[in-house]
């Protein structure tokens, strides 16, 4: 993992790529990635990501002018997106390159759509699938356990790869690890 500055702090998280930045002040829980040339910058105000969650490639993490950026637990935030002094829930998807903007807050369970605008100021209740630009709520629907899914596929392919193991997917130790969630999520 790279050396960072004094305003970080990573608590055991399960993965960092070397070419991930990360300026200010930002916290990083457990069990968390950080993917390839994800960049985060808080030159004011704070950046929380919570455990578990998988901040993808090319994912690009700002603060507002006024707001704090703050990311619940066991969410993805897939390739290509911006986070820019939002708040996003637990157990949250946000879609390949989605834009969350200032001020906006993204309550639990939900799905932002891929190539969604979520303006500034908006929120979006719980339990929402959001698409379009501007971003609207189209449908609700609990998403945690798939969202936990998801999070859980990241997290175990995290652990894989702070190892040097890149097809995690394969094996039998994954596969049991998967079931484990599944099982704890269906009762």
């Amino acid at each position: 993992m790279s050396d960072f500055g004094p305003g970080i702090e990573l608590n055991k998280p399960a993965f960092i790529h070397p070419t991930a930045l990360i300026y200010g002040k930002v916290y990083i829980d457990e069990g968390t990635s950080l993917w390839p040339y994800t960049v985060i910058r808080s030159e004011m105000y704070e950046v929380r990501i919570g455990r578990r969650t998988n901040i993808q490639d090319f994912v690009m993490i700002h603060v507002g002018n006024t707001t704090p950026t703050i990311i619940g637990d066991n969410c993805s935030i897939t390739h290509h997106c911006t986070i820019h002094g939002a708040e996003i829930g637990d157990n949250c998807l946000i879609g390949i390159n989605s834009t969350i903007m200032d001020g906006a807050k993204i309550g639990k369970n939900c799905i932002i759509g891929g190539h969604t605008i979520v303006t500034e100021g908006t929120i979006i209740p719980d339990n929402s699938i959001v698409m379009g630009s501007p971003g609207k709520v189209v449908k609700e629907r609990d998403s945690s356990k798939a969202n936990i899914m998801n999070a859980a596929f990241y997290y175990e392919n995290a652990k894989a790869y702070s190892k040097g193991e890149h097809r995690v997917s394969e094996t039998a130790e994954f596969k049991a690890a998967m079931a484990r969630e599944q099982k704890a999520l269906t009762g």
